[in-house]
Formats: structure tokens, sequence, C-alpha cells
């Protein structure tokens, strides 16, 4: 930029010089650059505070390293390389037969445990009906018992012959308390099956819940053999085949995923260039990649965070002399093209020069619009590698 100020500066001398026919001396020479300096120096000071430039514009984007989340034998990969696809387009599948295995053999325990549910419904039935039998015998043993208590108590008190013998009272006594025993044993093995039946973990009894959970996880799995697209993109450099292993560990992508939803041009600015700069601001884009070219844009935001004095957990001190903070840093600016540019061959990554045209001495924004077009020209002269 500079350069192209000074050769636009000399050729208007030199054609001074010629259509004046000012000599050439000491005086005039030295007045010539001397102006030249000031002026330069001025319009240089003018522009780059009020109407800022970058040579470092970049189309930015985000790729996706795809990792499968289980691993198994690639049978299918129907995508190709560059071509758009939608998302939940399918990448790639896994033989599910592994998967599908091992969903079958859940649904099966699933069904055997709710099976067994049912059982121990039944057996609760049955527990409660042998308590209930058991009282029942418990009541007849006391009926029967109190009755021989009486009649030997009564026979007794008369001082006659008792129709029953005291012994016939103990054994009707023992009798009783036997099944007063069973009662007991009946309803601990009632609460036995009353807890085994009724333990449940929100509704659901704790097998059939873990078993439920299982089967999930098992059919997740299964649903992850099949590798979709994350969101509108394309995949580059597909080298996956059938018959090839992918394995969720090593952290090992197969595959690298272009997002095409997050492209955005952002532009490298010195900290003293973005002072007057606001969001809204005019801008002019010259892609080096359509020479001659200059896209109507305005700027949509600045990023105000730099790689400089990004702080990450680790085990040492911030280090004020180390490489990555050793220079000062440039602030991004985001610009927003406003023309349509699906015309152009444009990848991602493409580079870019970017002016930015603020309110404040306007009138100098001429020279920098100038100045771009002249820089975008030049592009036209290249040289292949």
């Amino acid at each position: 930029m500079d350069l192209l100020l000074i050769l636009t500066y000399a050729a208007i001398c030199i054609a001074v010089f010629k259509i004046f026919r000012i000599p050439v001396n000491q005086w005039t020479v030295s007045t010539a650059v001397l102006g030249g300096v000031f002026l330069i120096a001025t319009l240089l000071l003018l522009m780059s505070y009020n109407h800022p430039y970058s040579s470092d514009g970049r189309i930015y984007f985000t790729s996706a390293p795809v990792i499968p989340a289980v691993g198994g034998l690639v049978v299918e990969v129907p995508v190709e390389a560059n071509v758009p696809l939608k998302k939940g387009d399918i990448l790639f599948r896994i033989d599910p037969r592994p998967y599908q295995f091992t969903v079958d053999q859940k649904k099966a325990a699933l069904a055997e445990a709710e099976q067994s549910v049912l059982q121990l419904k039944a057996s609760l039935a049955a527990a409660t009906a042998v308590v209930e039998g058991a009282k029942a015998n418990r009541d007849r043993s006391k009926q029967s018992y109190e009755r021989y208590l009486q009649i030997f108590e009564n026979s007794k008190a008369r001082g006659v012959g008792t129709a029953v013998s005291e012994l016939e009272v103990e054994n009707r006594r023992g009798l009783y308390l036997s099944e007063v025993a069973s009662v007991a044993t009946a309803e601990a093995q009632e609460q036995q099956a009353r807890l085994a039946y009724e333990s449940q973990i929100g509704g659901v009894n704790p097998a059939v819940a873990r078993l439920q959970a299982e089967l999930r996880n098992a059919e997740f799995e299964l649903e992850q053999t099949t590798v979709r697209a994350p969101s509108d993109g394309y995949v580059t450099q597909v080298f996956l085949r059938p018959g090839m292993m992918a394995n969720p560990l090593p952290l090992r992508p197969v595959m690298v995923f272009i997002n095409s939803e997050d492209r955005m041009l952002a532009a490298a600015f010195i900290q003293n260039s973005l002072q007057r700069v606001n969001v809204g601001d005019e801008a002019e884009v010259a892609f080096k990649a359509v020479p001659g070219k200059i896209f109507k844009a305005k700027v949509t935001s600045i990023i105000d965070v730099m790689a400089q004095g990004q702080l990450q957990p680790t085990g040492a001190l911030i280090d004020p002399q180390s490489p990555e903070r050793a220079q000062p840093g440039q602030m991004l600016a985001r610009i927003d093209i406003l023309e349509d540019t699906s015309g152009y061959q444009l990848p991602g990554g493409v580079v870019a020069e970017v002016a930015v045209y603020t309110h404040h001495w306007h009138h100098v924004a001429i020279l920098r619009k100038v100045l771009l077009r002249m820089s975008s020209w030049m592009n036209y002269v290249f040289l292949e590698h």
C-alpha cells in the first residue's frame, strides 16, 4: 500500500515536471521529496486511523473430525467426497449384527424379568393364602386349648374326676403355640414375598428397570452403527472403504466433515487501527482469487479476544516471554459480504484484502478505495509455482 502511494506520487511529480517544464535541480527535487514525505505520511496516518486496511482477511470455517461412537467392521460408505449433504444423511455404516444380537439378548432378558415379576406376584398371593390358613389353624388350636383348659378347671373346682387330663391340656397348649409360631413364619415369608414384589425404582421392579436401561443402551449403540452428517455440509477426502475397521478408541478420525453453515470472513487488524471502527461501518473486500473485483461489505462484529491473551489450566505459571505472547497480536473483525459470491470460486481459507470506512474523515476514504482497487488489479499478475 505504501509503495503504491509512493509510485503514484512519483508519477504525478514526473508529470508535473514535464508538463510545466519545471527545472530539475536540488531545490525542486528536495521540495518534491519533502512534500511527498509530508503528504504521504499525513494520508497514511489519516487512512490508517480512520479507514483501516488489512491484507490478512480470510474465510474461516469449522471442520468436525468424524469418529464413530461404536467400533466395528465398515460395511457401507455411500458418501462421496465434496458432495453437499443435509443434516442426518448417512456417512457410513458399521456392521450392525453384533449390536443387534445384544439388543435381542436384552429383550429376551427383559421379557424373562417381566415374567419373574408376575411370578413374584403369584408367590405373594400364595404366601398371603398361607398366612390366612395358618391364622385359621391358630384360631382353631386356641379355641380347642381354651375349651380343654375350661373343662379341666371346672372339674377340678367341683372336686370330681376330670373329663380331660392335665396332659391333654398341655398337648392342646403345645399345638396352639406351634400354630402361633407357624403364623409368625408364614407372615415373615409373606413379608419377604411382598418386599420382593413391591420393591420398585420409579414404579418399576429393579431387575426390570436395570434391563430396560441396558436395552436402551444396546439400542443406542445399534443406532450408532449408522454414522450420519452432524449438520449441513460435505465430507472431503473420503479414504474409508468397506472392510476397514472403525473404532472410537484411539481417537482417530476416519473422515473430516466440513460444516457449510459456519463460514465467516474475518480480517486481522493491528490494535491501533480499530479504535474508530464500529459495528455497521461500510467495508470493501478484494479477494486475491478474484482479481479486479471489489465486494461491498459491512462490519458485523469485532471479536473482543486475542489468542495472545488466552489462558488454559496447566501446571505452568504465566510466562509473559513465551513465544505465543511475545507478539502483541492482532484484533479480528467479522465482515459480512453484501453481494452474492456464489458465482466465484471462494473455498474456505481463501485470503482477502479488507478496507473499512468509518464516518471520520470520510473524504479520505476515496484514496483508500482507489488504493484497494489498484491492489485488486495487481492480482491479475501472478506466476504459477
